[in-house]
């Protein structure tokens, strides 16, 4: 069965160095691309031309997607291209259900209508709700998008939602013949523990590793044949960012924690501020009831 990518698109830069980016993996996978523009039905967009009334955001969607699909067919990527009229938060992630599409590439940030930059939210809201995982790209003059992926990078916490994303990424580590690294950022010491100066408490530590150990076994299993394990501590959307411009990642696998996702203790409630601060493209997914 072939690959079928849905790439949601405004015109934007970060939407631009998302599809960049993705028509890589697709000519990788000699996949489907899907574009998608959302008019967006909360903005005032008709006008009269002549004796004609117009919409403006759908004539424009039209030409956004017209210009990404020429750089897809210059690549020689199939493509497909659909303008719509909705609230894009609603209409991208109704799009993307596993019945119609395996993998949703956006950029981290964008802009609504004429001018308003607002993709982030609407990023925000698809990544937390999609039934399919979600490729996410920046476009900012540190972020430099390689593929294919040779040093993939899972932040966990052993949490289902980490879980998953271990599963997700072993499998892209094991198509690649990529390194992975499998980080826990520990958080929450102790009151008595200076995070920047002291070690963590041994017990601490060992269940830690324990955790890590797991994954670590879990990729093995999956067929990865190069993985690494790290334990560091403090801000973990920090921690998480630096591993990866230190170690030369190229790619971030992380589970986010779904509609709700409160609690504390998963690393979901982070995954918002990675991908606004990631040097390379996050990929993510959460684990889904089977029932």
């Amino acid at each position: 069965m072939s690959t079928r990518i849905l790439v949601p698109t405004d015109g934007s830069d970060s939407a631009t160095a998302a599809l960049k980016h993705v028509l890589d993996v697709a000519d990788d996978r000699e996949a489907t691309v899907h574009l998608l523009n959302v008019a967006d039905t909360n903005q005032p967009s008709l006008t009269r031309l002549g004796d004609d009334i117009v919409d403006v955001l759908e004539g424009e969607g039209n030409d956004i997607v017209s210009d990404a699909a020429a750089m897809a067919e210059d690549r020689g990527v199939s493509v497909v291209t659909t303008v719509v009229q909705g609230d894009p938060r609603e209409v991208i992630a109704e799009h993307a259900t596993a019945d119609e599409f395996d993998l949703v590439a956006m950029g981290a940030h964008g802009r609504r209508g004429l001018g308003e930059y607002v993709l982030g939210s609407v990023t925000d809201h698809v990544v937390n709700r999609s039934a399919v995982p979600v490729l996410t790209v920046r476009a900012a003059d540190e972020v430099s998008p390689t593929f294919p992926y040779t040093d993939i990078l899972v932040p966990t916490d052993g949490s289902d939602h980490a879980t998953a994303a271990l599963e997700l990424a072993s499998t892209v580590a094991e198509r690649h013949g990529a390194k992975l690294h499998l980080l826990s950022v520990v958080d929450e010491l102790p009151e008595v523990i200076d995070a920047g100066s002291a070690d963590l408490p041994e017990q601490l530590e060992e269940n830690v590793q324990a955790v890590l150990d797991d994954a670590a076994t879990t990729a093995t299993r999956a067929g990865v044949t190069d993985v690494t394990t790290t334990i560091a501590a403090g801000s973990v959307s920090r921690e998480v960012t630096a591993y990866a411009d230190e170690e030369g990642v190229n790619l971030i696998v992380m589970g986010t924690h779904g509609h709700t996702g409160l609690d504390r203790h998963l690393l979901g409630s982070f995954t918002e501020r990675v991908i606004r601060t990631s040097p390379v493209p996050v990929l993510t997914t959460q684990a889904h009831d089977d029932a």
